[in-house]
This record gives structure tokens, C-alpha cells and sequence, in this order.
């Protein structure tokens, strides 16, 4: 029989009530917790069927209660007799020694788990008791990463190697559950008042995990900036916690199998800080003018340039200055640059503009302005 669904979905006070006795997650773990032991809620006093129970053996006939974002294991001997992934409140009854059950719910861990479900089930006849352990299938943060040195990677935007020590963080999930368990978790953490913390700096599994994140930082960085999407920008990376967590997760995946040996994903990256080394500082600076001069701002940074050099070699060496300045615009394309255009000797409206000048500076009277303008005017 197994495990035997009483209420499926969030659990409320009617359950509690009728429940005075059950087991559920322990109070005060901490956001990074992704393994630990069930606890009792309450004491039996004579209330329900499970009149034998004790911390972290699920007797016949205890009651479980399984929140959102958890997922339930049962074990008997060291192997799993029992997964659910659906929250609710649930019986265990093993009247029948042969009793196995799985509850994986239509979420993303139901395909990986039915897999590792139908590979690792309990063969043998499972006991009347059974330890309980809940895992954590929410995103886990605080997952720290950085390089003491530079790495390096080719990049495919600088056509070069380009090299920087960088340090973030990342979210990691728990995709299957039972891989995580039976391929990953050491045995001291499958007792009770364990908690296994991905951010445990005493956790040797997770510093190993550490260290295989750092060792797939160069990979990841050459997928992410060789990507034709990204537009081969590393300077998109720092807003783009989505897509490099993606090119990190292929890294490590590609590396250590995270997924398909340990059942573990990286769902979001967040990048710190990226210091590069003093080549690809020069570098980057080099595309930013490059880029400064593109196309129509380009131009009109050239043509501003021209102009500035025209005027101080007007300054500082008269013509010849002037005719120097002008073969270099030639050379650097700036002959093709569209210069404002002179008047027309013949043009009336520039002769009466230039009259109306020198009157205002009282260079001519009224009436030679008056004889001037007919004239233009062919009055």
C-alpha cells in the first residue's frame, strides 16, 4: 500500500486539527538547507494509529505533511522505498511488505524522477518502519563562485584571448531528487539533525562542487561570448543572469554531469564584479573608440576633428599649415566629407547680406546701402 494520499495540495487548519500528530519540516532551517530529516509535529497521546513512533522513523500508520517546495524520501535499510513531490498530507501504511509509492506531481522534477524512479526502486520487501527525509526542489541562492587569477577564454567579439578574475553567485535547484541522494549525498548526512547546506563551508560535497564551478568559469565564458545571440559581448554578461547561468550550466554539465549523474542545475548567475588584466583593458578600450566612431556619429566626430585641426594649423602655420592639414584629410577620407558650400559670386541676397553688414558697422551711409541694393536688385 505505501504511502497513501489524504489531502492533496496546501494543507490548512482543518488537517492540523484532525492531525495532532504528524510529521513535517523543522523549524528555523536556513534558506540554503537542501536535505534533512523529518521531525514530529506534536505528541500521539493516544490520538491516531501510529502508537510506536520516534524521531525520524515513519512507522505504520504515521502521518506526514509535505509544504510547497518540498519533496519527500523514504528509506528503509539505505535504500528509497517511497518519493512524493506533490504537497499535501499523507498515511503511511505497509500492510502490504511489498508496498512501494511514488507522488511526483506534473511539475519540472516529475520526468527526471519517474526515470530515476523506475532505475533505483526498492527491490527487496520494505520493513514496517521507515526513515523520512524531506529535500528542497525551491531554487537554493547563495551559492558563491570566484577565481583567486585570471582565467582565460578566446572571445569571439576581440578575436583574442581575453583574461579577468571575476566572483558572483548562483542559484542551484535539485531537478531529481533521487539521483541527488544515491549519487551525491554522503551517508553522514542521512541521519537525523543533519542538514546538508550547499553553503556549508564544512560540506566537503559542496566545496567540491565550488571548485568544479570555478573550473568551468573559462568554458563557460568562451560559450556565453562566442554565442551569435549574445552578440559576442562580454560586456552584456553583467545584465544577462539568465543567459550565462544557461552557458555555465552547459559548462559543468559538459564537465562533471551535473544533471544527469547528480540531478542538480544552475538556474541563475550573478556577476559581482569582472576585473579584466591590463591587455584586455587597452583592448576594450580600442572597441569603445571604435565604436564611438561608427557610422553617423562617426562622421560627424571626423568632421569635428578636421575643423579643430584646420583651425590651428591656420594659427600656428598659416598656409602651409592649411595645405598640410588638407593632404591628411585626404589621406583619412576627409575629402569626402560634405563641406558647407561658398556663395555665388552673383548672388544678390548674399551682395545685399554683405551690405546690410557693413552698414550696421557703419562702414557705408544709408544711401550708398540704398545704391548698393539697387544695383543687386537690377533696379
Amino acid at each position: 500500500m505505501g504511502l497513501v494520499q489524504a489531502v492533496k495540495g496546501a494543507v490548512g487548519g482543518v488537517l492540523a486539527d484532525q492531525w495532532k500528530d504528524f510529521y513535517t519540516v523543522p523549524t528555523g532551517l536556513p534558506s540554503t538547507a537542501a536535505l534533512f530529516a523529518a521531525v514530529p509535529n506534536g505528541t500521539n497521546a493516544g490520538r491516531g494509529s501510529n502508537t510506536s513512533g520516534s524521531s525520524n522513523i515513519i512507522s505504520n500508520g504515521s502521518k506526514i505533511i509535505v509544504p510547497e517546495g518540498y519533496g519527500l524520501l523514504l528509506f528503509q535499510d539505505g535504500a528509497i522505498t517511497a518519493f512524493v513531490a506533490e504537497a499535501g498530507g499523507y498515511e503511511w501504511r505497509s500492510d502490504d511488505l511489498n508496498s512501494q509509492s511514488i507522488f511526483a506531481g506534473d511539475g519540472l522534477v516529475s520526468t527526471f524522477i519517474k526515470q530515476s524512479w523506475e532505475r533505483f526502486k526498492f527491490g527487496g520487501q520494505p520493513g514496517s518502519q521507515q526513515a523520512a527525509f524531506f529535500v528542497s526542489l525551491k531554487e537554493l541562492p547563495d551559492n558563491r563562485f570566484g577565481t583567486q587569477s585570471e582565467i582565460y577564454w578566446d572571445d569571439g567579439f576581440l578575436n583574442t584571448q581575453v583574461g579577468a578574475v571575476t566572483r558572483g553567485s548562483y542559484t542551484l535547484k535539485i531537478v531529481d531528487p533521487i539521483l541527488f541522494v544515491k549519487n551525491f549525498v554522503p551517508a553522514s548526512y542521512l541521519r537525523p539533525g543533519q542538514v546538508f547546506d550547499f553553503t556549508d563551508m564544512d560540506n566537503a560535497a559542496a566545496t567540491q562542487l565550488f571548485n568544479e564551478v570555478v573550473g568551468s568559469l573559462a568554458p563557460a565564458f568562451s560559450l556565453y561570448t562566442n554565442d551569435p545571440a549574445k552578440g559576442n559581448r562580454i560586456t552584456k554578461l553583467q545584465q544577462d543572469s539568465i543567459g550565462f547561468a544557461h552557458s555555465l550550466s552547459v559548462a559543468v554539465e559538459q564537465a562533471y554531469h551535473w544533471q544527469s549523474d547528480r540531478g542538480l542545475a544552475i538556474v541563475k548567475t550573478a556577476i559581482v564584479s569582472i576585473e579584466y588584466d591590463a591587455n584586455t583593458r587597452e583592448l576594450l578600450k580600442t572597441v569603445q573608440r571604435a565604436d564611438a566612431l561608427s557610422g553617423s556619429r562617426g562622421n560627424s566626430n571626423l568632421q569635428a576633428s578636421v575643423a579643430q585641426g584646420i583651425q590651428s594649423a591656420g594659427e600656428n602655420g598659416g598656409a602651409a599649415g592649411l595645405v598640410g592639414v588638407g593632404m591628411a584629410s585626404g589621406m583619412f577620407g576627409a575629402g569626402n566629407l560634405q563641406q558647407p558650400a561658398a556663395p555665388a559670386a552673383d548672388d544678390p541676397v548674399a551682395k545685399l547680406k554683405k551690405a546690410k553688414e557693413m552698414l550696421d558697422l557703419g562702414l557705408i551711409t544709408q544711401d550708398d546701402y540704398d545704391a548698393l541694393k539697387a544695383k543687386a536688385l537690377g533696379l
